[in-house]
């Protein structure tokens, strides 16, 4: 756990104590929002539990989720329709929703790190970090909580939508996702229209 406290340390010997994690989920599904959360821990906050998310299972994301929930000095999100995503594409849609949760907290924060993204319209300091998932306790936390809400989301899409196996695939180009949206079809509003993979689905239907 110290490997991912070294950016939160080395803030915290400079008495800044406010540092916000953010981080994005859902940035290379084809079907589904994106997620971009916020979170702030107490300064020398400590869970064995917390990891990059993609590492961790359903269950200790769902347990450090309500953990953060009740203990973080804050957290929250903001949820981009796949139809946003489409107009804006991913990568600004995440740095967009970075820069409003930034701005949202101002008062509440001192300082952010960001995983790799770098904001500009923002007025907080802040450092962007490769791989800040696996390094900040901060950012992995913030990638929890998108996680935890996006997967929410595409379990509920999955009652809509049997058909696609939005639960188990969470809307990325599996098997099964592919073999369903060759026979079925991609659904408007829910799956990515300007990604190539849809683009090309759709091409070969009009042939």
């Amino acid at each position: 756990m110290w490997k991912m406290r070294e950016f939160e340390d080395k803030l915290y010997k400079e008495k800044i104590y406010k540092i916000a994690g953010l981080d994005e989920v859902g940035r290379g599904c084809w079907a589904g929002p994106l997620v971009v959360a916020i979170c702030v821990l107490k300064k020398d906050y400590n869970n064995d539990l917390i990891n990059d998310s993609k590492k961790m299972s359903s269950k200790n994301r769902q347990i450090v989720f309500e953990q953060l929930s009740r203990e973080a000095l804050l957290i929250d999100w903001i949820i981009y329709d796949a139809e946003f995503v489409d107009k804006t594409n991913p990568k600004k849609t995440s740095i967009i929703g970075m820069e409003y949760l930034i701005n949202k907290h101002k008062d509440k924060i001192d300082y952010c790190l960001i995983d790799s993204e770098k904001v500009e319209n923002v007025l907080v300091k802040t450092q962007s970090i490769i791989k800040g998932d696996q390094k900040s306790i901060s950012i992995a936390s913030a990638s929890i909580v998108a996680k935890v809400v996006r997967d929410d989301i595409m379990n509920q899409l999955d009652k809509k939508y049997p058909l696609y196996g939005f639960s188990k695939n969470k809307g990325y180009g599996t098997k099964h996702h592919i073999e369903a949206l060759a026979k079925y079809g991609p659904i408007n509003k829910i799956h990515r229209f300007s990604y190539k993979p849809i683009k090309n689905l759709l091409l070969n239907k009009k042939e």
